[in-house]
């Protein structure tokens, strides 16, 4: 006989319980366990319904959560987590009566620890429902799922400090550390809390950014990100806001009355405002005359007075006359006394060679392979250029005080010999020996005002149509200047210099990185005929598909602008670029301030980063230093470092080493290990110093380091050995063996680090190119047209490994001079003419033969 419905589910409920390892259940009447009960026959006909249902819950650290479960009218309550029941003896039941209704109530809870959730680590997340019955038949609740809590300890994007104008918009961006549950976000300033609804000129984005809508003076201050959950609260390093206020001019003053020299004035201050917290003056003049017009003017009884000045200013006029007279005799007998006739190409290569040629000295550990200086210059003029016009026609005279006979010479020295007589005269031109005057006196225009009076970072030529190079000795950057760059008539003086980041304020936004120095070259504006070529470090993996990389340059107005994506060059644009392993080549028809600024397509772009280790030269204490730079990988910064520590006496302790720095928000963390502990040891309370990794990625901090203190137990103990690591958080690392003696070695950093590059700062004419003007000539006369055998300027990009610029020389007028300027700024230091004639030779062409010259021939 089947059983009634009632009978059926509490016979399917004991099944439940016996599988449960429940015991003292029978079916269709006996006893039950304590973990049902039976309802009174009016409410055997009702469903179960949830009075409480279990709630998502997060374990913060090993403390176990417990979740609830409570129903009406239920016999029984059970948990399912991740589909498995939980046995009978982890539930705790409680059990009561409705007093409104009369319903039983039943109340189950479990505990939930850490290591149940651990176990399904990488699978599904941990989830428990509670299931209840009655009579009738079953409910089952909401899931609620199981989190274990945690708030990492680095930011993925930290604030940055920023220098605004007064009124100006300011963004500081912030991204919380990754976190279950997602962190709050709140902002500080100088430790106060900020808070929009107060103040409404600050306004927090949806994605946690900061906006300071117009920067007030008071709005300057130092800036913290906050992040907390229920496991911690985090805070990231401060990023410094400074508003600053340019001076503003007030009204002009009323015009004076007209004054004994007829004339009258009006004046004005720079006080609306005054500039404050390092804002620029004001632009213009704060004095102003004007001549009156002769009625204003003052009216004097002439007399005996005026007589005498009248008699005066004869006496003055004819003086200057007599000395004008003088002057032009003395001018025409030196002119008659010189040959009349002088060859135009000998004031092309006579009258603008190098300057500033300095001493070579052998150098230590030189970043990159230098170009030995040229054999020959003894015949060179040395002169300083003036800048009182930038652009002028030359009209002078350059000539021998003897005769001479000029020949040809297809070597690779000039194009022309030089005259014998190293003296000539200069006519029309200024000369100068002090650099300084030049910077001093360019940086007085008004658009250069904010160049840098640098002197031995900036190199400076005088060049016509002949071309040159500029090169700032040890940085890596030059600039070469091909043949017929400057219109033929034309005389350019340009000057070439490497900024430092703080002269300028270069905005970088997000994840933007400064991949290159910042690089001026002018004077802007000046007519090119074709592009010059701007050689430049730079410090990422020069792989363009982890990058986006652009090149800006700085307008008259200040701002920097985007004027080209790497990679995705337009040929009718005026600018080009050449990226090789460690250097972009760039060609531009506009001179100008350029720098390369990149964003990573993805965690595995990296930086290049150049650790170079320091110590004290001299120690006659316990305590000893170890200083570990962790530098842009470029040849300029280098530099600045070497220069910095040799003011500090430092010296160098082991070879520079690079290090791949990727984007993965990890830090790099520095450490030191395997002292010898009787005689050393290290005064680093913590196993590890570390390096946020926004502080080195976007790259405006040039000189970043670490000091490690250590301290040797007696003044006897001069033998140092130890092990220094550098690495990213899971990424690549870097070690130096260091065993040395501390007192043996007492030189400090000396000059002959800083002179790894002996050429000449400035080339100008044939002298500054390895392939001599005529050959060049020849060679884009005959590879220039098309030749059905491909024999032509495509074979020699192909054989030059450059095939993959065809399109931009094709647009060129003549293609192979444009592989030919390209050639000589890769090769000027390294290049063998040689290599090149064979490559000749392998086109078939018979201008090869020209390379093959002898050293004696040279």
């Amino acid at each position: 006989m089947p059983l009634p419905l009632g009978s059926f589910v509490r016979c399917r409920s004991a099944l439940l319980a016996l599988w449960l390892g429940l015991a003292g259940f029978t079916c269709a009447g006996g006893s039950e366990h304590a973990a049902t009960a039976a309802l009174p026959a009016a409410f055997s006909d009702l469903l179960p319904h949830f009075l409480v249902e279990p709630e998502d819950e997060y374990i913060v650290k090993n403390k176990p959560v417990t979740l609830t479960c409570r129903s009406t009218p239920a016999t029984q309550i059970y948990f399912k987590c991740n589909g498995e029941w939980v046995h009978q003896d982890d539930h705790t039941i409680e059990r009561s009566v409705d007093p409104a209704t009369a319903l039983p109530i039943m109340q189950v809870t479990i505990e939930i620890t850490r290591q149940q959730v651990e176990k399904v680590f990488g699978l599904d997340e941990y989830w428990c429902q509670c299931v209840a019955w009655s009579t009738t038949g079953t409910q089952k609740s909401q899931k609620a799922y199981i989190r274990i809590a945690y708030l990492r300890k680095n930011f993925e994007e930290e604030p940055q400090g920023k220098e605004v104008a007064l009124d100006q918009e300011v963004l500081l961006r912030c991204h919380p550390p990754e976190g279950v549950p997602q962190a709050e976000v709140e902002w500080q300033r100088n430790e106060d809390v900020v808070d929009p609804a107060s103040d409404p000129n600050f306004f927090i984005t949806a994605d946690h950014n900061l906006v300071i809508k117009k920067a007030r003076l008071a709005d300057t201050g130092n800036y913290t990100c906050v992040a907390k959950n229920i496991v911690a609260r985090r805070r990231s390093n401060s990023a410094t806001v400074l508003v600053y206020v340019d001076g503003g001019w007030s009204e002009w003053s009323k015009w004076s009355a007209c004054g004994a020299d007829c004339s009258m004035w009006r004046s004005r201050e720079c006080t609306q405002p005054s500039p404050g917290t390092g804002g620029k003056d004001c632009q213009g003049l704060d004095l102003q005359s004007l001549n009156c017009t002769s009625e204003q003017c003052p009216q004097t009884v002439s007399g005996a007075e005026d007589v005498a000045l009248y008699v005066g200013m004869v006496a003055v006029a004819l003086c200057l006359t007599l000395l004008l007279i003088v002057v032009v005799l003395v001018y025409r007998r030196k002119k008659e006394g010189l040959d009349a006739d002088v060859a135009d190409s000998s004031i092309l290569t006579t009258g603008f060679q190098p300057m500033g040629i300095k001493p070579s000295k052998p150098g230590v550990w030189a970043p990159r392979p230098r170009r030995p200086p040229h054999s020959k210059n003894s015949h060179l003029l040395t002169i300083q250029p003036d800048l009182t016009t930038t652009t002028t026609s030359y009209q002078g005279t350059l000539r021998s005080r003897h005769d001479t006979t000029g020949k040809f010479s297809l070597t690779n020295g000039p194009l022309l010999d030089p005259l014998p007589n190293g003296s000539h005269t200069l006519h029309n031109g200024k000369l100068n020996s002090d650099p300084a005057e030049f910077v001093s006196r360019l940086s007085t225009q008004s658009y250069f005002k904010t160049l840098p009076r640098d002197i031995a970072n900036t190199s400076y030529g005088t060049f016509n149509f002949l071309g040159g190079r500029l090169t700032i000795p040890n940085t890596g950057i030059s600039l070469l200047i091909p043949p017929e760059a400057i219109p033929r008539g034309k005389i350019y003086e340009i000057y070439l210099t490497v900024q430092r980041k703080e002269d300028l304020r270069l905005p970088l936004a997000g994840c933007q990185a400064l991949l290159s120095p910042i690089v001026s070259c002018g004077p802007p504006g000046v007519v090119l005929s074709r592009p010059v070529i701007l050689s430049v470090d730079h410090c990422f993996d020069a792989c363009l598909d982890n990058w986006a990389v652009r090149l800006k340059k700085q307008n008259y107005e200040g701002t920097w602008e985007d004027v080209l994506l790497m990679g995705e060059e337009l040929v009718s644009e005026p600018y080009y670029c050449q990226l090789e392993a460690e250097t972009c080549r760039l060609f531009s028809e506009q001179l100008g301030t350029f720098a390369l600024v990149g964003e990573s397509l993805h965690m595995g772009a990296a930086k290049r980063l150049r650790l170079v280790l320091f110590s004290d030269a001299y120690c006659s204490t316990l305590e000893y230093n170890i200083r570990v730079y962790c530098m842009d990988d470029t040849q300029d910064v280098f530099k600045e470092v070497m220069q910095m520590e040799r003011q500090l006496g430092g010296r160098l302790i082991d070879e520079p080493h690079v290090l791949l720095f990727k984007d993965s928000y990890h830090n790099l963390r520095l450490s030191i290990h395997d002292m010898p502990q009787a005689h050393w040891r290290s005064k680093l309370l913590a196993g590890y110093q570390e390096i946020p990794f926004y502080h080195i990625w976007n790259g405006s901090q040039r000189y970043l380091h670490c000091t490690f203190t250590l301290e040797r137990l007696s003044l006897s103990t001069c033998e140092l050995t130890c092990q220094l690591c550098v690495w990213q958080v899971e990424g690549e690392g870097q070690s130096f063996g260091l065993d040395f003696n501390i007192a043996k070695d007492t030189r400090a950093v000396d000059s002959e680090f800083l002179l790894m590059d002996s050429n000449a700062t400035a080339l100008a004419g044939p002298s500054a190119f390895q392939i001599p003007y005529l050959i060049r000539q020849k060679i884009c006369s005959s590879l220039d047209a098309p030749c059905p055998n491909g024999a032509d300027w495509r074979m020699l990009a192909q054989r030059l490994k450059l095939e993959r610029h065809m399109s931009f020389f094709a647009s060129k007028a003549s293609p192979t001079s444009m592989i030919l300027d390209l050639w000589e700024a890769q090769h000027f230091h390294s290049g063998n003419i040689n290599q090149l004639a064979t490559v000749m030779a392998d086109i078939g062409k018979q201008e090869a033969m020209i390379f093959l010259v002898s050293d004696g021939e040279c």
